[in-house]
């Protein structure tokens, strides 16, 4: 760990700072994922090349444009391996996966559904819950989450890591299909956010719940394209 101590080139005296080669941050915990935060919670549901279903939750999870709208996880080797994960095997070798919304209802399923690494154990059965026909791919809907996102595989992106086990697996999909349970929106017709309060991970053990939302509107002689651009208004693929 190192501290500034320059006040001739406005450095402050109470501001740490380390390099991420050495990792010489001299705390009891790396604070690195404490500061990429909130991440949403991809809880993702797999069939392996043999029918197998696979549930596992990952947070390194976003999406990618809306027009089509794309969704991204990255997933490390499992523990103690060096080996992908099932979750990526899966979707590379089938192509399709669904990402299931995690809420704060769900989290302790979400929590559980991580601790099971048997590719053999079907992580729906194995914690209760319930399987939803999908429309577009094979892998199941949790039918408890009240979002789901249907997907075709599109590419993956392999980031090195300073161990091979730290090595990083990028999958990125295109997503077909969207079901939102009707109880979702508000009176107005936008998803409910604060009622559904989406699971998100923090750094260390800890998560988080979104229950309170606000509104910033654009200013400006641009506030119509910024509010369009936010929206994510999609026109969707024209076949004329």
């Amino acid at each position: 760990m190192h501290r500034y101590n320059e006040p001739s080139r406005g450095r402050v005296t109470d501001e740490m700072y380390y390099s991420t080669e050495k990792n010489d941050h001299g705390l009891p915990y790396n604070p690195y994922k404490s500061i990429v935060v909130p991440r949403p919670i991809g809880w993702i549901t797999t069939l392996d090349r043999h029918g197998n279903v696979n549930l596992a939750p990952f947070s390194q999870f976003n999406n990618l444009g809306y027009d089509p709208p794309y969704v991204m996880f990255s997933a490390s080797h499992k523990v103690g391996a060096v080996t992908r994960k099932d979750t990526v095997s899966n979707i590379i070798e089938t192509g399709e996966f669904v990402c299931n919304m995690a809420t704060y209802d769900l989290r302790d399923a979400v929590a559980r559904s991580a601790e099971i690494s048997d590719p053999d154990v079907n992580e729906l059965e194995a914690l209760g819950l319930t399987p939803a026909e999908p429309q577009f791919v094979k892998p199941p809907r949790v039918a408890e989450s009240p979002v789901h996102l249907e997907c075709k595989f599109y590419t993956t992106l392999i980031l090195p890591g300073y161990a091979a086990t730290n090595t990083t697996h990028v999958v990125v999909g295109q997503v077909v299909g969207v079901h939102i349970d009707d109880g979702a929106f508000t009176p107005d017709g936008k998803i409910d956010v604060a009622r559904l309060r989406p699971l998100a991970r923090m750094g260390y053990q800890d998560y988080a719940s979104i229950d309170e939302v606000f509104e910033i509107a654009p200013q400006g002689k641009n506030a119509a394209e910024l509010i369009a651009g936010m929206g994510g208004e999609a026109k969707g693929k024209r076949t004329e």
